[in-house]
């Protein structure tokens, strides 16, 4: 359809992968042990909050298109400022 102010980007998920490279270095298994999970570096009370847990009990044993779809609700929420610095560094508002 022309005339189109917002159509779907190609690679509209790309913005979570950019993020998930700053928080984890891209590893959407990521368990360091810093009490964050996943790629996108998630406690497990806001994914719990946010209803991940009709996927897996933490992030990082959700797929990578489940945390995507938790932080969409995340964001939804709380903004950007969810992911703090790498949100600032990728110029996320």
């Amino acid at each position: 359809m022309t005339g189109e102010t917002n159509p779907p980007a190609p690679g509209a998920d790309a913005v979570w992968d950019r993020l998930a490279a700053c928080e984890s270095g891209g590893d959407w298994r990521a368990a360091t042990g810093n009490g964050y999970y996943g790629g996108l570096q998630i406690l497990p009370r806001t994914w719990q909050s946010a209803g991940g847990l009709r996927y897996a009990t933490r992030p990082d044993l959700a797929t990578r298109q489940q945390q995507i779809e938790v932080a969409q609700e995340i964001r939804n929420r709380q903004g950007w400022r969810a992911w703090g610095g790498c949100a600032h560094d990728l110029g996320l508002r």
